[in-house]
């Protein structure tokens, strides 16, 4: 796992708590975005936690690179930021949560387990935020049955392999029916597709925030 954090004494902090969990190993610490994009495509952790404010490259541009050049490595957004444009830039830039700093320190465990099992993870605010962003048209392919139960089940926070056991399917199988579902709504990212389920009606804004 790698902090990225411009400020010193909260990657030490936040990397002293999270030592303490035998969950939380390899800690490493990125003090901006160019720092942060070295390490993920070097040391390839399963996470990077990502603050948006840091001078030279941001947190928005830094999770962009990340997900270009080191596709495997989820970004969570952790940052005191809830304006509208950056929520909404730093899930398209393909960060797979967002969480704010005054959350308890349960929570931010939670939040990087599940972005290390490649599950959706939103602050209720960043998702309230985010679902006014959310665009639903019917120009789209129309979505399988199939593939709307593996939406829904993404939109829940589900990883692929959990997705498989729920539906008796296998994981290769989940994999192709959420490539063909972001493919059909021409979106970006797990994160995304889960704001669209909300959207729609498949399951609802507290499902996501709390899943």
């Amino acid at each position: 796992m790698i902090l990225a954090d411009d400020h010193w004494v909260v990657r030490q902090g936040l990397g002293m708590f999270l030592a303490r969990d035998p969950d939380f190993e390899g800690i490493a610490e990125a003090e901006d975005g160019e720092a942060a994009v070295r390490l993920a495509t070097q040391l390839r952790p399963d996470v990077v936690v990502m603050d948006l404010l840091m001078p030279g490259m941001d947190g928005i541009a830094a999770t962009a690179a990340i997900r270009r050049d080191a596709p495997g490595v989820e970004v969570l957004v952790l940052t005191t930021s809830l304006d509208d444009d950056k929520v909404v830039a730093a899930i398209r830039a393909g960060a797979i949560g967002y969480l704010v700093k005054d959350m308890r320190g349960e929570e931010l465990k939670e939040g990087i387990r599940a972005a290390a099992a490649g599950r959706v993870h939103l602050s209720p605010q960043a998702a309230a935020k985010l679902l006014r962003e959310v665009r639903v048209t019917e120009t789209h392919e129309p979505l399988t049955d199939r593939e709307k139960d593996v939406l829904r089940l993404v939109a829940l926070g589900l990883a692929n392999k959990e997705i498989a056991v729920r539906l008796g399917i296998g994981s290769g199988t989940v994999k192709t029916h959420v490539s063909n579902v972001l493919a059909k709504l021409g979106m970006q990212s797990r994160t995304q597709a889960a704001l669209y389920a909300i959207r729609i009606g498949l399951v609802t804004a507290d499902e996501v925030a709390t899943s």
